[in-house]
């Protein structure tokens, strides 16, 4: 490169090699940008193995002699989590469940009971399956309030949709990542009522609870 000198004895560099120097400093400027997003890792939900526990107690006057709990099985879930465990903020969650795979276990139950429930659980008095066939959950941000190498316990707020209803849901949860897989665990609580679902009533004296007691542990590769 041959280098020009001005008639103050300036040192003139060539326009084109300033272009060059600019190129490559937006290029190292580029890379460094990436380089924080190399540790985010997008993982697919495995259905089989992912599961969810739907606890529905039982409320009014002659609960204590009509009752037990209903337990409802949830496993057709579907979805994907992105988790960056150096910078949880960037992290997010997609879910979307079948509602017509949740199922009545029967743990409790009389056998002659658990159809009864199931056909009452999805049908028009709760959740509608036939109008309402999934329900949906999107984060909107996640708080880490403790961290390790390959662990993670944060704060999942997103927007839940379940019976044709949109709201916002905090839940706090665990996420381990071992190899190639990741689970994420937690527990949460969901009222019927803020989902325009009534809580099922029989006779005026026992119904089921508002509240739903959810646990759940999703497993993604």
């Amino acid at each position: 490169m041959r280098l020009r000198t001005g008639t103050a004895g300036t040192v003139m560099v060539p326009k084109t090699h300033w272009r060059l120097l600019g190129g490559g400093v937006a290029c190292a400027v580029a890379l460094a940008g990436l380089v924080p997003r190399a540790a985010a890792r997008t993982y697919t939900i495995d259905s089989s193995r992912s599961r969810a526990t739907i606890a529905v107690g039982k409320s009014g006057a002659l609960s204590f002699a009509a009752g037990h709990t209903h337990e409802v099985a949830v496993s057709a879930i579907a979805g994907k989590m992105t988790v960056d465990l150096a910078d949880p903020g960037r992290s997010s969650v997609e879910l979307t469940i079948d509602a017509s795979g949740l199922k009545v276990t029967g743990k409790g139950e009389s056998a002659d009971d658990v159809p009864k429930v199931q056909e009452t659980m999805v049908g028009p008095q709760v959740l509608d399956v036939r109008r309402f066939p999934t329900v949906t959950f999107a984060s909107t941000s996640i708080s880490a309030t403790a961290k390790s190498a390959a662990a993670l316990d944060a704060t999942v707020t997103g927007n839940l949709t379940l019976h044709g209803v949109t709201r916002p849901l905090t839940a706090p949860v665990t996420v381990r990542v071992e190899g190639e897989t990741l689970t994420a665990s937690g527990r949460l609580a969901v009222k019927q009522t803020d989902y325009g679902m009534k809580p099922v009533s029989v006779g005026g004296v026992v119904s089921v609870k508002d509240a739903l007691n959810i646990s759940f542990t999703i497993v993604g590769r």
